[in-house]
């Protein structure tokens, strides 16, 4: 007989447990301003939502929470747009705010045991706010299938709230890896609620050329497929001309048109980048004329062929042909044509200069033009090329890189280089992204190459949160914001992209959103690791590498190397082992650097807190520890 009550017991026990968890106010994006109140709001089957004013646009938003909502509930809310009669309560309200300062992005959140209303200038903030409402909800409302026993409370709290920065940009490199239409849509879904806008799509390298352009059909026909590779990146065999070329893809204009619909109505913009003069083998694989030699292309599939600065192999269009701008012009009229947003981004960087320098064609440019040396042929030709963007309604945008012998009158620059390329192109008055790779490079590995795929670099989630679109010595009248890049060579599908994203994009999106002021590492993280609990839910990979140590070395006087060994947050304990044994919380702590014994082969470290094992199991063999020593 006691069974029963026990359960009802634990089953209440469960609801206060959730209930309690959910009062927790943890938002990314940092909002201007919080302020928490006392009390909460329930929702049921008894709450409505009324939109006050704002027309089609809002009540949109508000039928989109609604069936979100029902989702994840099995509570349908109805949505009414009408005014709220005196001394109704239990409802969500939308209506329009006065408040100039929160601008067209901003929007105002006032919760209370009653009601939530929601006040916005511009449905753009009524969108935003809805992002934070479900933030305060409980985790489980990013469930696909409706959640039961649970209490759908909202803290109440009073926010207000409004973006740094109008670009708030996340790009997705479709080229060197092709990802589908869907999977587009949904690396949309996953940027939304952090209130990111911009998602800039990489679509054009040297690995495949991914947007239909009617009167180039070679550029899909040839340009979008490679032989198919399954093993390490740059560790490929040499493609046999024969062999069937079966991995790629590309969007056909309708696909284009559906994503970019997809994108508007959750308030994304997105902006195309065809990449030339450089990463452009898919293109002239497609169309060999193009470049500056007689040499036969094919689409890069992977086998090392760059030692930058100098090109092993060509990989270029060639600005001394008429023909390469008649070319440009053909793309950038469908391209136009396809995209709404303002700027069309032209890639410019990384161009090997060698096969210029050895063309004909491009010698009889520079004597043509007058043009100071080899120095001077890019910038001649981002100029032409903004040319013939501007000629079709659109701005150009390009790469830090088309910096180097003079900015093209109009051009806004893409800084990734490091931040004083941007700082220099505002200097020169010209509109800046910034995109420092120091920062920003979502491909490079998060945690230790040894447990973390390796690439080219490393980038741990604490370095990408310090991350300042507005570096000392910049005109920030001139910065339109930030963004992180996901480059894909060693990222083969959607799974890894998530894995990369996540959680480096939360700080991106703190880094461009938030006030500098409010930014805080440890509350950050602590919201990191409510998000954590989310994304499990949505089933949403992520790395947990900022529980990992982070290790180098020393020498000691001897000459002896002694472990360095720290971590990224304050409340982790490591221990270690010398024997080759798998250590755990029983283990040696580390607390200091101590030399390291003759003998040993391999030091193994694994991070705890509280108790529990927090991070992965790291195996550094005394070689590699050697390569590590920091002077």
């Amino acid at each position: 007989m006691k069974k029963p009550f026990l359960s009802f017991v634990f089953f209440l026990a469960t609801i206060a447990i959730s209930a309690r968890a959910q009062q927790k106010i943890s938002i990314i994006p940092e909002p201007v301003s919080v302020k928490s109140g006392s009390g909460k709001f329930v929702i049921n089957n008894n709450t409505a939502v009324y939109v006050i004013s704002g027309g089609d646009s809002i009540i949109k938003i508000a039928k989109d929470f609604s069936e979100k909502f029902y989702q994840s509930s099995g509570i349908k809310l109805a949505v009414k747009n009408a005014n709220v009669q005196p001394g109704v309560k239990n409802l969500i309200q939308f209506q329009k705010s006065n408040n100039k300062t929160i601008g067209r992005e901003g929007y105002e959140l006032s919760v209370s045991a009653s009601s939530a209303i929601i006040k916005y200038n511009n449905a753009a903030g009524a969108f935003y706010a809805i992002q934070t409402l479900y933030q305060l909800l409980p985790n489980e409302v990013v469930s696909k299938v409706a959640v039961k026993n649970i209490q759908w409370t909202i803290p109440s709290v009073n926010i207000i709230d409004y973006p740094g920065f109008r670009w708030r940009g996340l790009m997705l490199d479709v080229a060197r890896n092709f990802f589908t239409k869907a999977e587009v849509k949904q690396f949309i879904d996953e940027m939304i609620p952090y209130k990111y806008n911009i998602l800039h799509l990489h679509l054009t390298d040297d690995e495949g050329w991914r947007i239909e352009i009617k009167s180039l059909p070679n550029l899909t026909k040839i340009g979008a497929y490679r032989g198919k590779r399954l093993g390490k990146w740059a560790n490929t065999t040499v493609a046999n001309p024969d062999e069937p070329k079966e991995y790629g893809g590309y969007y056909t204009h309708e696909d284009v048109q559906e994503i970019v619909q997809y994108a508007a109505e959750r308030f994304v913009d997105v902006m195309p980048e065809i990449d030339v003069p450089g990463h452009s083998r898919a293109a002239v694989a497609s169309y060999p004329e193009l470049t500056c030699s007689s040499n036969k292309m094919t689409v890069y599939d992977g086998v090392k062929y760059v030692n930058w600065p100098v090109a092993v192999k060509e990989t270029m269009l060639c600005p001394g042909k008429e023909i390469t701008y008649s070319f440009i012009d053909k793309v950038v009229t469908e391209v136009a044509q396809l995209f709404p947003f303002e700027y069309i981004h032209m890639g410019g960087d990384e161009c090997a200069k060698n096969f210029w320098e050895a063309s004909d064609s491009v010698q009889q440019l520079i004597k043509r033009e007058g043009l100071k040396g080899i120095s001077e042929v890019q910038s001649y030709f981002s100029k032409r090329v903004e040319k013939i963007v501007e000629s079709h309604g659109k701005k150009f945008m390009g790469w830090n890189e088309i910096i180097d012998g003079g900015l093209p009158p109009s051009a806004a620059v893409m800084a990734y280089r490091d931040e004083s390329w941007g700082v220099e192109a505002t200097m020169q008055k010209h509109d800046v992204v910034m995109t420092p790779l120091q920062y920003t490079y979502l491909d490079y590995f998060q945690s230790d190459s040894l447990v973390d795929p390796p690439v080219y670099d490393k980038l741990r989630l604490n370095q990408t949160y310090k991350f300042n679109p507005v570096p000392s010595g910049a005109d920030a009248a001139f910065i339109m914001g930030g963004q992180g890049n996901l480059w894909t060579e060693q990222v083969p599908n959607m799974r890894t992209a998530q894995f990369m994203l996540w959680p480096r994009s939360l700080a991106i999106a703190e880094s461009v959103w938030s006030p500098n002021d409010k930014k805080n590492w440890l509350h950050f993280t602590e919201k990191v690791e409510y998000a954590f609990a989310r994304f499990d839910i949505a089933k949403v990979k992520y790395s947990r590498g900022m529980f990992d140590a982070i290790i180098t070395a020393k020498k000691d006087a001897s000459g002896k190397l002694m472990p360095v060994i720290e971590t990224e947050l304050p409340d982790i304990d490591v221990y270690y082992s010398l024997n080759e044994s798998n250590p755990d919380e029983y283990y040696p702590k580390y607390t200091a650097p101590f030399s390291l014994p003759d003998d040993v082969a391999t030091i193994k470290v694994v991070t705890y807190r509280k108790g529990k094992q927090v991070g992965k199991q790291i195996n550094v063999p005394v070689e590699e520890l050697g390569k590590r020593v920091v002077e």
